[in-house]
């Protein structure tokens, strides 16, 4: 008898090939480009102004109302919507892989060394670009939110908006201080230096952020609350299928707004010059505006759900679908913001901020042109069927080169 051989089981695929468009949804893709216009305005502030947040601290005429406006609606409110995004994006690929036939375990993997490199990225970026880097934080998270929440129960992750409730209580406490405990006075604008912008030399530079970047890595690892928060979105597909959700993204974009609007009021007055504190009192009111801005983010994410649900009705122009391919680069979008602010500011480079008589305004008009800037590049990538730089090593780096 001749034996028959027995087909050896076929091993679940691990999906290494881009997202489709017609897979793609508008909301998540046009939040994270929109997202890239508030970083570019927050961090190009900080940046020339080599401060953190970026305000001017002795604001005169129209820079008085601009201080007021980023503290409400851009500080503090920009990093919080990018950890959202991050949490909803992780879960989006994990269950790409699995609907593609990924096991459980492989799933774990390819987020594990995804993640891992995304560490990389930033450490490389934190060091040599710009210390206030969030992805190599954001690699942390996404490892230890692998390993301990990705592939939990709905059970568990049900829990995650009840971190909304938490810090609400805690931001009424917080007001609660701020308005019982109020002392005038003649404090400055409570803001934290930043040493490595002022550097005379890039290597000097490079020393500073040496030292800095660990420190501020380190202080955004918490933010592993707001990523849960976005995964817990990511697995109802709040953004994907916002026309099933449409009463509870109104009510948490009214309601997030409305906190972190309310909760930043004192910092931006402050900010603005329309109000005096003493030391304490200024502390304080930073605490509450830094604290309040995940329910701006929280809001903001709302928004977007909302207007894709509204531009879904009709074929997207031009615009969105530009801001949208600027949303699937974000990454590349996002590192190269940070190489046009080492050019643009940095006084060994252009260093157009002393070239100048506003700062904070020529900041805020370089913000504007670097991110359209992106948004032309990525939409030219987009007509052409090409990733952006940055996402296509990260997937070389995660998946290995395609066979």
């Amino acid at each position: 008898m001749t034996a028959t051989a027995t087909p050896a089981p076929t091993e679940p695929r691990i999906r290494r090939g881009p997202v489709r468009p017609t897979e793609r949804a508008l909301a998540p893709d046009l939040a994270r480009g929109a997202m890239l216009l508030f970083i570019a305005l927050a961090n190009s502030a900080g940046y020339f102004l080599a401060s953190a947040p970026g305000v001017e601290t002795d604001p005169r005429g129209f820079e008085r109302f601009y201080n007021f406006f980023m503290v409400e609606f851009i500080h503090a409110r920009a990093f919080p919507l990018f950890a959202i995004m991050f949490g909803y994006g992780l879960v989006q690929l994990a269950r790409r892989q699995a609907e593609a036939g990924a096991t459980p375990g492989q799933v774990r993997r390819v987020l594990l060394r995804r993640n891992a490199w995304l560490f990389v990225f930033g450490a490389a970026h934190g060091v040599l670009l710009y210390s206030g880097d969030f992805l190599g934080a954001y690699g942390l998270i996404g490892i230890a939110f692998t390993l301990l929440l990705l592939q939990r129960t709905d059970k568990v992750h049900r829990l995650a908006p009840w971190y909304l409730a938490v810090g609400g209580l805690y931001i009424l406490v917080l007001a609660a201080a701020v308005a019982f405990g109020f002392q005038a006075g003649d404090a400055a604008i409570p803001v934290s230096p930043f040493g490595s912008v002022e550097a005379g030399t890039y290597l000097a530079s490079v020393g500073e952020r040496l030292a800095e970047w660990p420190v501020h890595t380190a202080t955004l690892l918490p933010m592993i609350l707001m990523v849960w928060v976005g995964a817990w979105a990511g697995r109802s597909r709040l953004l994907e299928e916002p026309e099933r959700h449409l009463p509870l993204l109104r009510w948490t974009a009214i309601g997030g707004i409305t906190v972190a609007v309310a909760a930043g009021m004192p910092m931006a007055l402050l900010s603005g010059g329309f109000l005096h504190a003493n030391e304490g009192t200024a502390a304080a009111m930073k605490l509450l505006y830094e604290t309040s801005g995940f329910f701006g983010g929280v809001g903001y994410a709302a928004v977007f759900g909302l207007l894709a649900h509204v531009l879904a009705r009709k074929p997207a122009g031009t615009l969105v679908t530009a801001v949208s391919a600027l949303g699937q680069r974000s990454l590349s979008g996002y590192l190269f913001q940070s190489a046009a602010w080492l050019v643009l500011a940095t006084p060994f480079l252009l260093g157009l901020d002393d070239r100048t008589g506003s700062p904070l305004l020529v900041s805020q008009a370089c913000a504007l042109a670097v991110w359209a800037l992106t948004v032309w590049g990525a939409y030219a990538a987009h007509r052409r069927g090409h990733r952006g730089p940055a996402e296509t090593l990260l997937r070389r780096l995660t998946y290995g080169r395609k066979r």
